[in-house]
Formats: structure tokens, sequence, C-alpha cells
């Protein structure tokens, strides 16, 4: 192939930023590869759309909520007008559209490596105890509720402050049952159930991001201690870290459930106890920082997927530090209407 076109969502690079930039970002500087990258984007304000030195066009998408065959659709149009041969979906409410249709689009000549059905379903928090007893790491106390009188129960049991979770997304520290309560509420009428009460644990924020060739083998990993973050939780500054456990633990969820595509855990490291948090299917915003010590992992899915050579080594640096940082960017307002009328730019 002399150029590969590569599709890449979560180009939302604002205060609460998407992983499509830094995965954008990552292909770029595998020069070997020459990819052109297709932004994908839900909104004409992403600045992703912008930023034509990582995105070379982007294309509004219609909400993957929606119907599938229109999502598709447009994907198909995307490889008549500009190529497509591979896509990385980065948000959570992407990847069930794409598991689905990804035969489809594999017969249309686009190619994707992620998770199975099953897999993505780990993702769940009421299967974090399931997961964690598997890879050999602990879970904070946790209980799955469906009713208020079994969230006062399970407050009662673990002990204040807790955690409120959606099974799959959003979370909030409780100090009262009246706050658990109204947390409880909030989340059953945006998520449903089950609703996740966890113990609170502390110690260092530590995560992994990785890559599963499918087969119970490591394409890649690595470990960041969060150092700074901002009001909404997202880590702004991190440093790479060689947690044993948590790598250990890792490379168990690969082998162990034989884990295709990229995933991240989420994890709280308490002396030589670690918690499982989270798992996020799919590569989070600072997976730039894998790039920056030599594990271009985006790079090295595309180049799995597509039959071409690629490293299998998995070392990296510890004490590396990686820092997010703001700046202006300045256009011509030709670029919005266009994304905003014909919903592609340039």
């Amino acid at each position: 192939m002399d150029k590969i076109f590569v599709a890449v969502s979560g180009i939302n690079a604002v205060d609460n930023p998407g992983p499509g930039v830094a995965v954008a970002r990552s292909l770029k500087e595998d020069e070997g590869l020459g990819v052109q990258v297709a932004g994908l984007a839900y909104d004409a304000m992403e600045p992703g759309v912008y930023m034509d030195w990582v995105v070379d066009r982007s294309f509004v998408m219609p909400y993957p909520s929606g119907k599938g065959q229109d999502y598709i659709d447009r994907l198909l149009y995307i490889k008549d007008s500009f190529g497509l041969d591979f896509v990385i979906p980065n948000l959570d409410a992407e990847l069930p559209l794409y598991i689905k249709y990804a035969d489809q689009l594999d017969k249309a000549g686009i190619k994707t490596f992620l998770p199975t059905k099953e897999q993505f379903r780990l993702r769940g928090k009421d299967r974090l105890v399931e997961v964690a007893e598997k890879i050999r790491i602990r879970v904070p106390e946790t209980r799955a509720v469906h009713s208020v009188d079994a969230l006062v129960e399970a407050i009662g049991e673990i002990e204040l402050p807790v955690m409120v979770k959606g099974s799959y997304y959003q979370a909030y520290r409780a100090y009262t049952t009246q706050e658990a309560v109204g947390y409880y509420n909030k989340l059953v009428a945006e998520w449903g159930y089950p609703i996740i009460v966890q113990q609170v644990v502390t110690g260092d924020e530590l995560n992994v991001v990785g890559v599963g060739d499918g087969d119970g083998e490591l394409l890649g990993m690595v470990g960041m201690k969060k150092m700074w973050i901002t009001s909404q939780g997202k880590v702004w500054t991190g440093v790479t870290v060689k947690n044993e456990r948590m790598l250990d633990a890792a490379a168990s969820l690969v082998h162990e459930f034989k884990w295709r595509g990229p995933f991240e855990l989420e994890c709280i490291v308490s002396g030589e106890d670690v918690f499982l948090i989270e798992i996020n299917p799919r590569f989070p915003a600072w997976c730039y920082l894998a790039t920056g010590v030599g594990l271009n992992l985006p790079a090295r899915i595309v180049r799995r997927a597509l039959g071409l050579p690629y490293e299998i080594g998995t070392d990296y640096e510890a004490g590396k530090l990686f820092v997010r940082y703001t700046y202006e960017l300045v256009t011509s307002m030709d670029r919005l209407q266009a994304a905003t009328t014909r919903g592609e730019s340039p």
C-alpha cells in the first residue's frame, strides 16, 4: 500500500478529551505506514476537525445510538470519497455498533481490531469481581443493587463514604446515605440498572494501556501514575511506572480472556495491594504517552490487522513525564461552515 487510510473517532480534544487526537498523532508518527487520517466527529466544533497536521480530513457522523445502517453507510461514503482501510473507534458508545457490523465492514474492505461481544461485556462494573479474581488482583468491596432498600443495605455493609456508579458510566462519591440515594436516582434515570455501590479505597492512581492480539499475547503495554488530574478526574500530568503486579494483571487479562484490541485498566495501588477500579475496552486519552516512550500501540494494531510487520517489544523506560497543555488554533470560518453544512472538512 502506498497510503493507508484510517478513520479515528473521539477527536474532541477539549477539557474532557477523547483519545482520537492521541491515536491520530501516533499513527502519523509511524512514517513507514504513510497513514492518511479521517477524523470522525459528532459536532463541527470538535477541535480535531481543525487540527490538519494530524487529521487530514474530517467527517461529521450520525450518532451511534441511531440507526446502525445509517452509520455504516456514512463509513462506506468515506471509503468512496476519501479512502478507508481501517477504523479505530475510541468511544465506548460506538463499540457495540462496530462489533455488531464488523463482518459487514470487513466485506467492504474496512478492517477493525476490536474486542468480541463477550469481551466487551467484561468492562461492566458488575463483572469486575469476576475479572479481578482471574487476573489475580483485588477489587474494592462491591455490591450491585436494584432498589433503594438494597442501596441502603449495601451502604450499611460497606460503610460510608461509598462510590455510587452506573454499571458502565459515571461515578460519584457519597458521604451520606441521602447523598447516595440522590446519585442512585440520577444514575438509574440515565443508565438503568444495576447500580454499583463500592468501597472507597485510597492510594496511588495507576493505569495501564495495552493491546491484545486476540490469541492471548500482548502487542504491548505501558503503565502510568496520575500526578495531576482535572476537576473532571482526567489525567493532566502523569509519569510512566512499572508496577509489576498491575502489569502482570494486564498480561493476565490478555491471556485469560484472549483479549483483542486496545484496553485500559484503571487501578488504585495501596501498599502491596492492587485494586481494579475499571476496565475500558479502548484506547485512553493519554495513550500517546506509550508512543512517546517507544510503544506505538495504535500503529501496531493497524500493522497487525493489515498483515504488515510490527514490533513486538514491550519494554519501556519508567520515570518519563507527560504534561497536557492548551493552545489556540486560528483558522478560516470556511472550515466550520463546511463541517456544519456539508458534514465534512476541509
